[in-house]
């Protein structure tokens, strides 16, 4: 199978005489995949990402997205994926509807089949009432789901969902599991990045652990744990990223607060 993600040897500073964030990636990916990319802050994910989605052309090495070198060609491949950000500007003076009419002008996506699949988005994820309201009255869990939507509106072969479930309430975050899951049997790829390890645990058949700039594990979650002798991610994580004070710095913060 030919991977829609390649990555070779890619490395990136943010000053020329600075410090690698990014000290030699290599990842092969492939269609229908749902890779758990996860890390602690500063590790490199967001960076990782921002190069994909050609945010950052300043890289050393080879990224490849649908076999062709993003540098070469860094519009096209952008049609065919979409993107959920961890903290995301929206035009709130827009509605729902005007914000992805916006949207789907951007992919080139027909009207009427626009307006017919943002509708049924809208009622299926329950905020239909809100449809023509102003963004800006909207809760954080509704912007969200409309992000969520804008996201995955255009029919994308990749996407890149960073802390996807952030202000959603638990019977959304069990639909949008199952999304994920009927999206990847239906062929597409899902880049997922969260700090929620259970869920990362739960719903990924590959997790890759980023940790200084460099991969330290690449693997299902049954291989890690075998690998680690660990038995959670979260136990596993720690163990490869080298913090095991959460319980004593735990312990000292409750400390203060009952002194």
């Amino acid at each position: 199978m030919k991977s829609v993600i390649r990555i070779s040897d890619l490395k990136m500073r943010y000053k020329s005489d600075g410090d690698y964030v990014l000290k030699g990636v290599n990842l092969d990916i492939d269609a229908g995949q749902i890779i758990g990319y996860i890390g602690p802050n500063g590790a490199g994910k967001s960076t990782t990402v921002k190069i994909m989605l050609g945010m950052i052309d300043t890289y050393e090495g080879l990224v490849e997205i649908f076999g062709e070198n993003i540098k070469d060609n860094p519009v096209e491949y952008k049609r065919r994926i979409g993107y959920v950000p961890e903290v995301a500007t929206i035009y709130d003076s827009l509605s729902g509807y005007e914000y992805l009419k916006f949207i789907g002008e951007l992919y080139k996506m027909d009207s009427s089949i626009l307006d017919d699949k943002s509708e049924q988005l809208f009622e299926l994820f329950g905020i239909k009432e809100a449809f023509y309201n102003r963004i800006s009255s909207y809760s954080k869990g509704m912007k969200q789901k409309l992000l969520i939507i804008s996201s995955l509106i255009h029919n994308p072969d990749i996407l890149f969902f960073d802390e996807p479930i952030s202000g959603l309430d638990a019977n959304s975050v069990m639909v949008f599991k199952e999304i994920i899951k009927k999206l990847a049997e239906q062929g597409k790829t899902v880049f997922y990045s969260s700090h929620i390890m259970e869920v990362v645990e739960k719903i990924s058949d590959r997790i890759i652990v980023l940790n200084d700039g460099v991969i330290v594990a690449d693997g299902n979650f049954e291989e890690l744990k075998t690998a680690s002798k660990e038995g959670s991610l979260q136990d596993i994580f720690n163990q490869l990223t080298g913090f095991n004070k959460h319980e004593a710095i735990a312990s000292e913060f409750v400390d203060v607060i009952v002194r």
